[in-house]
């Protein structure tokens, strides 16, 4: 059964909201890097957000290559996955959050994650942004449907 645009991007929104954690996917001279991540996202769905130490390979990866990946799932590691997990890779570009932006920003991420906040707002951390260009929305394990951000 196929489901319509706004369907997807509520399921998209639902899911996006409910994970705490992504895997990013950065990349240095062709190999392909990846990290688990705190996330959180933007009311429409065109910003996510992650806090990493400026020191990190990822951070490294992402100033000399701002394209990154980002996979988010619901799945809870059982055999009914195949067919109920949906997966969603978010593609876009990343970038330090401007410092205009960073305490609005910061609230948000915090808003999701207070276990972090003395993380977040350490000095050496940086507050990062993907600007997504595309959701890949993966449901019954070969589903495949693009969202695509403006």
């Amino acid at each position: 059964m196929s489901q319509d645009l706004p369907e997807i991007r509520n399921d998209l929104k639902k899911l996006l909201r409910t994970q705490p954690l992504a895997v990013l996917s950065t990349q240095q001279d062709g190999q392909p890097y990846a990290s688990l991540v705190a996330f959180a996202c933007s009311d429409d769905l065109a910003r996510l957000y992650f806090a990493t130490i400026r020191s990190t390979r990822k951070f490294a990866n992402i100033m000399k290559d701002s394209r990154v990946a980002m996979l988010i799932d619901s799945r809870s590691n059982a055999p009914a996955d195949f067919q109920q997990a949906t997966a969603v890779t978010a593609t876009g570009k990343t970038a330090e959050v401007a410092p205009e932006e960073r305490n609005g920003i910061l609230a948000l991420y915090l808003a999701k994650h207070p276990y972090l906040e003395s993380f977040a707002q350490s000095p050496t951390c940086a507050l990062c942004e993907v600007r997504v260009r595309t959701y890949f929305v993966c449901t019954r394990f070969q589903n495949v449907v693009e969202v695509h951000i403006k």
